[in-house]
Protein backbone atom coordinates (compact mmCIF):
# COMPACT_ATOMS: atom_id res chain seq x y z
CA UNK A 1 0.00 0.00 0.00
CA UNK A 2 1.10 3.26 -1.01
CA UNK A 3 -0.09 6.46 0.96
CA UNK A 4 0.42 10.13 -0.69
CA UNK A 5 -1.04 13.70 0.12
CA UNK A 6 -1.22 15.92 -3.07
CA UNK A 7 -3.37 17.17 -5.64
CA UNK A 8 -5.63 15.20 -7.24
CA UNK A 9 -7.36 14.79 -10.61
CA UNK A 10 -9.36 12.43 -11.58
CA UNK A 11 -10.54 12.03 -15.04
CA UNK A 12 -12.43 10.06 -17.42
CA UNK A 13 -14.71 8.61 -14.26
CA UNK A 14 -17.67 6.84 -16.37
CA UNK A 15 -20.27 7.88 -13.28
CA UNK A 16 -19.74 9.39 -10.35
CA UNK A 17 -22.01 8.47 -7.98
CA UNK A 18 -24.04 10.06 -5.02
CA UNK A 19 -23.84 13.69 -6.00
CA UNK A 20 -26.78 14.11 -3.46
CA UNK A 21 -25.87 17.58 -1.21
CA UNK A 22 -29.38 17.25 0.67
CA UNK A 23 -29.68 20.13 3.37
CA UNK A 24 -31.30 18.22 5.69
CA UNK A 25 -28.28 15.32 5.52
CA UNK A 26 -30.56 13.11 5.28
CA UNK A 27 -32.71 10.67 2.73
CA UNK A 28 -36.01 9.97 3.77
CA UNK A 29 -39.16 7.36 2.28
CA UNK A 30 -39.65 7.21 -1.52
CA UNK A 31 -36.78 9.59 -1.96
CA UNK A 32 -34.30 6.82 -0.96
CA UNK A 33 -34.80 5.37 -4.54
CA UNK A 34 -33.18 8.08 -6.39
CA UNK A 35 -29.26 8.74 -6.85
CA UNK A 36 -28.15 11.34 -8.50
CA UNK A 37 -25.30 10.38 -10.43
CA UNK A 38 -22.49 12.73 -13.27
CA UNK A 39 -21.58 10.52 -16.40
CA UNK A 40 -18.31 10.96 -18.07
CA UNK A 41 -16.74 12.69 -15.16
CA UNK A 42 -14.31 14.93 -13.02
CA UNK A 43 -13.11 15.06 -9.19
CA UNK A 44 -10.25 17.25 -8.10
CA UNK A 45 -8.72 16.88 -4.51
CA UNK A 46 -6.58 19.39 -2.77
CA UNK A 47 -5.40 18.17 0.82
CA UNK A 48 -8.67 16.42 2.44
CA UNK A 49 -11.21 18.67 0.45
CA UNK A 50 -13.03 17.73 -2.57
CA UNK A 51 -12.24 21.07 -4.75
CA UNK A 52 -14.47 20.11 -7.87
CA UNK A 53 -16.59 17.59 -10.17
CA UNK A 54 -18.22 18.07 -12.86
CA UNK A 55 -18.73 16.51 -16.18
CA UNK A 56 -16.05 16.47 -18.49
CA UNK A 57 -16.86 18.92 -20.95
CA UNK A 58 -17.29 21.23 -17.81
CA UNK A 59 -13.64 20.70 -16.57
CA UNK A 60 -11.11 21.76 -18.61
CA UNK A 61 -7.61 21.79 -16.41
CA UNK A 62 -4.44 22.45 -17.14
CA UNK A 63 -3.09 19.25 -16.08
CA UNK A 64 0.38 20.18 -14.76
CA UNK A 65 -1.34 21.94 -11.93
CA UNK A 66 -2.11 18.30 -10.30
CA UNK A 67 0.61 16.46 -8.47
CA UNK A 68 -1.19 13.03 -9.48
CA UNK A 69 -3.73 12.46 -11.99
CA UNK A 70 -5.70 9.08 -12.53
CA UNK A 71 -7.59 8.38 -15.58
CA UNK A 72 -10.80 6.53 -14.27
CA UNK A 73 -11.78 4.96 -17.98
CA UNK A 74 -14.62 2.48 -17.51
CA UNK A 75 -14.88 2.96 -13.53
CA UNK A 76 -17.33 3.96 -11.11
CA UNK A 77 -16.30 6.76 -8.42
CA UNK A 78 -18.11 6.46 -4.94
CA UNK A 79 -18.09 8.26 -1.57
CA UNK A 80 -16.79 5.94 0.66
CA UNK A 81 -18.87 4.50 2.82
CA UNK A 82 -19.64 5.73 6.52
CA UNK A 83 -19.77 2.84 9.13
CA UNK A 84 -22.20 4.42 11.57
CA UNK A 85 -21.90 1.07 14.16
CA UNK A 86 -19.03 -0.80 15.31
CA UNK A 87 -17.79 -2.52 18.27
CA UNK A 88 -13.86 -3.17 16.47
CA UNK A 89 -12.34 -2.74 19.43
CA UNK A 90 -11.48 -6.15 21.52
CA UNK A 91 -9.15 -9.14 22.37
CA UNK A 92 -9.20 -12.46 20.78
CA UNK A 93 -12.20 -13.87 18.83
CA UNK A 94 -15.34 -16.27 19.47
CA UNK A 95 -15.69 -19.31 16.55
CA UNK A 96 -15.96 -21.45 19.87
CA UNK A 97 -19.98 -19.65 20.01
CA UNK A 98 -19.87 -19.87 16.26
CA UNK A 99 -20.16 -23.57 16.50
CA UNK A 100 -22.21 -23.64 19.80
CA UNK A 101 -24.80 -21.72 17.91
CA UNK A 102 -24.40 -24.51 15.04
CA UNK A 103 -24.79 -26.90 17.23
CA UNK A 104 -28.60 -25.40 18.46
CA UNK A 105 -27.57 -23.10 21.09
CA UNK A 106 -29.10 -18.99 20.65
CA UNK A 107 -27.77 -15.88 21.18
CA UNK A 108 -29.26 -15.25 24.98
CA UNK A 109 -28.30 -19.06 26.09
CA UNK A 110 -24.94 -18.41 25.19
CA UNK A 111 -24.76 -15.15 27.57
CA UNK A 112 -26.58 -16.32 30.44
CA UNK A 113 -23.66 -19.34 30.32
CA UNK A 114 -20.82 -16.92 30.44
CA UNK A 115 -20.41 -16.00 26.74
CA UNK A 116 -21.20 -13.07 24.24
CA UNK A 117 -20.62 -9.86 25.38
CA UNK A 118 -19.32 -11.47 28.71
CA UNK A 119 -16.76 -13.49 27.31
CA UNK A 120 -15.48 -10.15 25.24
CA UNK A 121 -15.25 -8.04 28.51
CA UNK A 122 -13.13 -10.53 30.29
CA UNK A 123 -10.82 -11.06 27.29
CA UNK A 124 -10.63 -7.32 27.09
CA UNK A 125 -10.10 -6.72 30.57
CA UNK A 126 -6.46 -8.85 30.73
CA UNK A 127 -5.68 -6.92 27.48
CA UNK A 128 -2.73 -4.38 27.24
CA UNK A 129 -4.45 -0.49 25.97
CA UNK A 130 -1.42 -0.80 23.53
CA UNK A 131 -2.59 -4.45 22.06
CA UNK A 132 -6.22 -2.86 21.74
CA UNK A 133 -4.53 -0.42 19.71
CA UNK A 134 -2.57 -2.69 17.09
CA UNK A 135 -5.08 -4.93 16.57
CA UNK A 136 -8.26 -2.24 16.02
CA UNK A 137 -5.52 -0.19 13.49
CA UNK A 138 -5.50 -3.29 12.05
CA UNK A 139 -9.09 -3.29 11.45
CA UNK A 140 -9.36 0.05 10.39
CA UNK A 141 -6.53 -0.58 7.65
CA UNK A 142 -8.63 -3.70 6.36
CA UNK A 143 -12.30 -1.37 6.80
CA UNK A 144 -10.16 1.26 4.19
CA UNK A 145 -8.91 -1.20 2.07
CA UNK A 146 -13.01 -1.93 1.67
CA UNK A 147 -13.87 1.39 0.99
CA UNK A 148 -14.81 2.52 4.62
CA UNK A 149 -13.78 6.25 5.17
CA UNK A 150 -15.82 7.41 8.24
CA UNK A 151 -16.52 4.66 11.28
CA UNK A 152 -17.95 5.05 14.42
CA UNK A 153 -17.00 2.32 17.71
CA UNK A 154 -18.63 1.76 20.76
CA UNK A 155 -16.92 0.85 24.12
CA UNK A 156 -18.76 -1.86 25.71
CA UNK A 157 -16.57 -4.75 26.15
CA UNK A 158 -14.83 -3.17 29.45
CA UNK A 159 -18.08 -3.32 31.24
CA UNK A 160 -15.95 -1.72 34.63
CA UNK A 161 -14.31 1.80 35.17
CA UNK A 162 -11.02 0.63 34.05
CA UNK A 163 -12.00 -0.91 30.78
CA UNK A 164 -14.74 1.39 29.52
CA UNK A 165 -11.96 4.07 29.28
CA UNK A 166 -9.22 1.80 28.49
CA UNK A 167 -11.26 1.02 25.11
CA UNK A 168 -12.51 5.09 25.14
CA UNK A 169 -8.39 6.25 25.32
CA UNK A 170 -7.46 3.46 22.40
CA UNK A 171 -10.38 5.29 20.36
CA UNK A 172 -8.63 8.32 20.53
CA UNK A 173 -4.95 7.31 19.84
CA UNK A 174 -7.01 5.77 16.83
CA UNK A 175 -8.42 9.71 15.72
CA UNK A 176 -4.92 10.31 15.80
CA UNK A 177 -3.41 7.85 13.86
CA UNK A 178 -5.32 7.63 10.94
CA UNK A 179 -7.16 9.40 8.30
CA UNK A 180 -10.17 7.76 8.41
CA UNK A 181 -12.97 9.92 10.67
CA UNK A 182 -13.77 8.26 13.68
CA UNK A 183 -16.47 8.96 16.39
CA UNK A 184 -16.17 7.48 19.89
CA UNK A 185 -19.47 5.96 21.93
CA UNK A 186 -19.67 5.02 25.49
CA UNK A 187 -21.61 1.89 25.80
CA UNK A 188 -20.73 0.72 29.51
CA UNK A 189 -24.62 0.03 29.48
CA UNK A 190 -23.95 -3.17 27.15
CA UNK A 191 -24.82 -5.82 29.59
CA UNK A 192 -24.50 -6.41 32.92
CA UNK A 193 -21.35 -7.47 34.47
CA UNK A 194 -21.46 -11.17 36.16
CA UNK A 195 -21.10 -9.35 39.79
CA UNK A 196 -23.67 -7.05 39.28
CA UNK A 197 -26.38 -9.83 38.52
CA UNK A 198 -28.22 -9.99 40.85
CA UNK A 199 -27.89 -5.61 41.85
CA UNK A 200 -28.14 -4.18 38.91
CA UNK A 201 -29.07 -0.81 39.57
CA UNK A 202 -26.04 -0.71 41.29
CA UNK A 203 -24.19 -1.14 38.28
CA UNK A 204 -26.23 1.29 36.54
CA UNK A 205 -25.56 3.96 39.64
CA UNK A 206 -21.77 2.73 38.36
CA UNK A 207 -22.41 4.63 34.90
CA UNK A 208 -24.70 7.94 35.96
CA UNK A 209 -22.27 8.47 38.99
CA UNK A 210 -18.67 7.55 37.82
CA UNK A 211 -18.07 6.63 34.48
CA UNK A 212 -19.99 9.18 32.78
CA UNK A 213 -18.14 12.34 34.93
CA UNK A 214 -15.12 11.32 34.15
CA UNK A 215 -15.89 10.85 30.50
CA UNK A 216 -17.45 14.01 30.09
CA UNK A 217 -14.48 15.35 31.98
CA UNK A 218 -11.73 13.87 29.93
CA UNK A 219 -14.13 14.57 26.44
CA UNK A 220 -13.31 10.75 25.32
CA UNK A 221 -16.91 10.12 23.49
CA UNK A 222 -18.99 11.49 21.35
CA UNK A 223 -22.13 10.01 21.82
CA UNK A 224 -23.67 7.51 24.94
CA UNK A 225 -25.13 4.48 23.75
CA UNK A 226 -27.11 1.63 25.84
CA UNK A 227 -28.45 -2.00 25.35
CA UNK A 228 -31.89 -1.30 25.58
CA UNK A 229 -33.68 -5.02 24.74
CA UNK A 230 -34.64 -8.45 26.55
CA UNK A 231 -32.07 -9.57 28.69
CA UNK A 232 -30.47 -6.21 28.70
CA UNK A 233 -31.10 -2.59 29.65
CA UNK A 234 -35.00 -1.78 30.79
CA UNK A 235 -36.36 1.53 29.51
CA UNK A 236 -36.21 2.87 32.68
CA UNK A 237 -32.68 2.30 33.34
CA UNK A 238 -32.01 3.15 29.31
CA UNK A 239 -34.04 6.49 29.89
CA UNK A 240 -32.36 7.38 33.39
CA UNK A 241 -28.58 6.80 31.46
CA UNK A 242 -28.85 8.79 28.68
CA UNK A 243 -30.77 11.67 30.70
CA UNK A 244 -27.39 11.49 32.46
CA UNK A 245 -25.17 11.40 29.63
CA UNK A 246 -26.88 14.03 28.02
CA UNK A 247 -25.56 16.41 31.14
CA UNK A 248 -22.16 15.88 30.21
CA UNK A 249 -23.46 17.05 26.25
CA UNK A 250 -22.87 12.93 25.29
CA UNK A 251 -25.89 12.77 22.26
CA UNK A 252 -27.75 9.71 22.84
CA UNK A 253 -28.04 6.55 20.63
CA UNK A 254 -29.63 2.63 21.30
CA UNK A 255 -29.28 -0.50 20.48
CA UNK A 256 -32.49 -1.79 20.39
CA UNK A 257 -35.05 -4.20 19.51
CA UNK A 258 -32.68 -6.65 18.34
CA UNK A 259 -34.27 -9.63 20.46
CA UNK A 260 -37.84 -8.30 21.06
CA UNK A 261 -39.93 -5.41 21.20
CA UNK A 262 -38.57 -3.56 24.19
CA UNK A 263 -39.75 -0.04 24.21
CA UNK A 264 -36.30 1.20 23.00
CA UNK A 265 -37.63 3.23 19.91
CA UNK A 266 -39.81 4.65 22.26
CA UNK A 267 -36.90 5.48 24.41
CA UNK A 268 -34.63 6.83 21.74
CA UNK A 269 -37.24 9.40 20.19
CA UNK A 270 -38.13 10.51 23.43
CA UNK A 271 -34.13 11.99 24.46
CA UNK A 272 -34.47 12.75 20.91
CA UNK A 273 -31.09 10.22 20.25
CA UNK A 274 -29.18 10.68 16.72
CA UNK A 275 -29.87 6.92 16.08
CA UNK A 276 -31.39 3.70 17.15
CA UNK A 277 -29.80 0.28 16.05
CA UNK A 278 -30.72 -2.91 15.20
CA UNK A 279 -34.72 -2.75 14.63
CA UNK A 280 -35.71 -6.40 13.76
CA UNK A 281 -38.53 -6.16 15.70
CA UNK A 282 -40.19 -2.76 14.50
CA UNK A 283 -44.19 -2.43 14.50
CA UNK A 284 -46.60 0.17 13.00
CA UNK A 285 -46.11 1.74 16.84
CA UNK A 286 -42.38 1.76 16.49
CA UNK A 287 -42.89 3.38 12.71
CA UNK A 288 -44.83 6.16 13.59
CA UNK A 289 -42.37 7.13 16.60
CA UNK A 290 -39.72 7.37 14.34
CA UNK A 291 -41.86 9.30 11.48
CA UNK A 292 -42.38 12.39 13.98
CA UNK A 293 -38.84 12.34 14.74
CA UNK A 294 -34.86 13.04 13.68
CA UNK A 295 -33.55 9.99 15.32
CA UNK A 296 -32.35 8.04 12.24
CA UNK A 297 -33.25 3.76 11.92
CA UNK A 298 -29.69 1.91 11.56
CA UNK A 299 -30.14 -1.61 10.22
CA UNK A 300 -27.39 -4.16 10.89
CA UNK A 301 -28.53 -7.12 8.47
CA UNK A 302 -24.95 -9.00 8.73
CA UNK A 303 -25.54 -9.19 11.85
CA UNK A 304 -29.16 -10.85 11.51
CA UNK A 305 -27.76 -12.91 8.69
CA UNK A 306 -24.36 -14.23 11.34
CA UNK A 307 -27.12 -15.08 14.07
CA UNK A 308 -29.38 -15.93 11.88
CA UNK A 309 -32.51 -13.57 13.48
CA UNK A 310 -35.25 -12.09 11.35
CA UNK A 311 -33.97 -9.28 9.63
CA UNK A 312 -35.49 -5.91 10.13
CA UNK A 313 -38.62 -4.55 7.87
CA UNK A 314 -36.27 -2.49 5.74
CA UNK A 315 -39.22 -2.04 3.06
CA UNK A 316 -42.17 -1.33 4.92
CA UNK A 317 -40.33 1.44 6.89
CA UNK A 318 -39.00 2.84 3.79
CA UNK A 319 -42.71 2.85 2.22
CA UNK A 320 -43.88 4.37 5.33
CA UNK A 321 -41.38 7.70 4.64
CA UNK A 322 -38.69 7.07 7.20
CA UNK A 323 -35.10 7.00 6.27
CA UNK A 324 -32.74 3.84 6.62
CA UNK A 325 -28.87 4.09 7.36
CA UNK A 326 -26.82 0.69 7.12
CA UNK A 327 -23.80 -0.13 8.93
CA UNK A 328 -21.85 -3.43 9.73
CA UNK A 329 -22.04 -3.97 13.36
CA UNK A 330 -18.45 -5.20 13.12
CA UNK A 331 -17.64 -7.24 16.31
CA UNK A 332 -16.62 -10.28 17.52
CA UNK A 333 -19.07 -12.26 18.56
CA UNK A 334 -22.05 -11.15 16.08
CA UNK A 335 -21.03 -9.48 12.56
CA UNK A 336 -17.17 -10.34 12.55
CA UNK A 337 -17.01 -8.51 9.10
CA UNK A 338 -16.24 -4.86 8.25
CA UNK A 339 -16.60 -5.22 4.61
CA UNK A 340 -19.67 -2.61 3.68
CA UNK A 341 -20.30 -4.32 0.13
CA UNK A 342 -21.53 -7.22 1.65
CA UNK A 343 -24.13 -5.47 3.76
CA UNK A 344 -25.57 -3.79 0.97
CA UNK A 345 -26.22 -7.07 -0.67
CA UNK A 346 -27.62 -8.27 2.52
CA UNK A 347 -29.94 -5.17 2.14
CA UNK A 348 -30.85 -5.98 -1.15
CA UNK A 349 -31.24 -9.43 -1.22
CA UNK A 350 -32.69 -10.35 2.53
CA UNK A 351 -34.35 -6.68 2.94
CA UNK A 352 -35.91 -5.78 -0.52
CA UNK A 353 -34.17 -2.30 -0.83
CA UNK A 354 -33.26 -1.11 -4.08
CA UNK A 355 -29.54 -0.84 -4.83
CA UNK A 356 -29.83 2.88 -4.96
CA UNK A 357 -31.80 3.13 -1.56
CA UNK A 358 -28.74 0.81 -0.08
CA UNK A 359 -26.37 2.90 -1.34
CA UNK A 360 -27.97 6.17 0.05
CA UNK A 361 -28.38 4.35 3.29
CA UNK A 362 -24.56 3.45 3.35
CA UNK A 363 -23.29 6.81 2.43
CA UNK A 364 -25.32 9.95 3.48
CA UNK A 365 -27.86 8.47 5.38
CA UNK A 366 -25.31 6.57 7.28
CA UNK A 367 -22.78 9.80 7.46
CA UNK A 368 -26.08 11.47 9.34
CA UNK A 369 -26.18 8.57 11.56
CA UNK A 370 -22.35 9.65 12.38
CA UNK A 371 -23.52 13.72 12.77
CA UNK A 372 -21.30 14.27 9.59
CA UNK A 373 -23.37 14.22 6.49
CA UNK A 374 -22.61 17.94 6.08
CA UNK A 375 -19.10 16.84 4.43
CA UNK A 376 -19.13 13.30 4.17
CA UNK A 377 -21.30 10.57 2.50
CA UNK A 378 -21.64 12.07 -0.69
CA UNK A 379 -19.11 13.62 -3.63
CA UNK A 380 -19.95 17.52 -3.86
CA UNK A 381 -17.38 20.64 -3.29
CA UNK A 382 -16.36 21.71 0.00
CA UNK A 383 -17.03 17.99 1.23
CA UNK A 384 -14.17 15.54 2.87
CA UNK A 385 -12.07 13.68 0.21
CA UNK A 386 -13.38 10.33 0.86
CA UNK A 387 -14.22 8.27 -1.88
CA UNK A 388 -13.23 4.81 -4.02
CA UNK A 389 -13.10 4.17 -7.50
CA UNK A 390 -14.03 0.69 -9.06
CA UNK A 391 -12.44 -1.76 -10.93
CA UNK A 392 -14.39 -1.21 -14.42
CA UNK A 393 -18.19 -1.99 -14.24
CA UNK A 394 -21.22 -1.85 -16.56
CA UNK A 395 -23.59 -0.18 -13.49
CA UNK A 396 -23.53 0.70 -9.73
CA UNK A 397 -25.87 -1.86 -9.26
CA UNK A 398 -23.08 -4.57 -9.94
CA UNK A 399 -21.79 -3.53 -6.44
CA UNK A 400 -24.37 -5.31 -4.34
CA UNK A 401 -24.98 -7.70 -6.87
CA UNK A 402 -21.59 -9.48 -7.28
CA UNK A 403 -21.13 -10.08 -2.92
CA UNK A 404 -17.92 -12.16 -3.05
CA UNK A 405 -15.83 -10.18 -5.35
CA UNK A 406 -13.39 -7.17 -3.82
CA UNK A 407 -14.34 -4.42 -6.75
CA UNK A 408 -12.41 -2.17 -5.33
CA UNK A 409 -9.18 -0.57 -6.89
CA UNK A 410 -8.12 2.70 -5.17
CA UNK A 411 -9.33 4.50 -2.33
CA UNK A 412 -8.98 8.25 -1.43
CA UNK A 413 -9.64 8.88 2.23
CA UNK A 414 -8.59 12.80 3.50
CA UNK A 415 -7.23 14.00 0.72
CA UNK A 416 -4.57 10.79 0.39
CA UNK A 417 -4.08 8.00 -1.82
CA UNK A 418 -4.33 4.64 -0.68
CA UNK A 419 -3.62 1.96 -3.52
CA UNK A 420 -4.16 -1.83 -3.29
CA UNK A 421 -0.69 -3.76 -4.50
CA UNK A 422 -1.75 -6.47 -6.93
Amino acid sequence: MQIISMKILIKNIKTIVQTNSAATGKISGSEMAKLPCIDNGWISTEGNIITGLGETKEGLHTESQFDHIINAAGQFAFPCWCDSHTHIIYEGSREDEFVDRIKGLTYEEIAKNGGGILNSAEKLNKASEDELFESARARIHEMAMNGTGAVEIKSGYGLSFEGEIKMLKVIQRLKHHTDMTIKATFLGAHAIPLRYKQNRQEYVDLIINEMLPFIGYEKLADYCDVFCDRGFFTPDETDSILKAAAKYGLIPKIHANELDYSGGIQIAVKNKALSVDHLEYTGEEEIKALLNSSTMPTLLPSTAFFLGLKYPPARKMIDAGLPIALASDYNPGSSPSGKMSFVLSLACLKMKMLPEEAINAATINSAYAMGISDSHGSIKTGGRANLFLTNPINHYNYIPYSFGSDLIQTVIIGGKLYRQQH
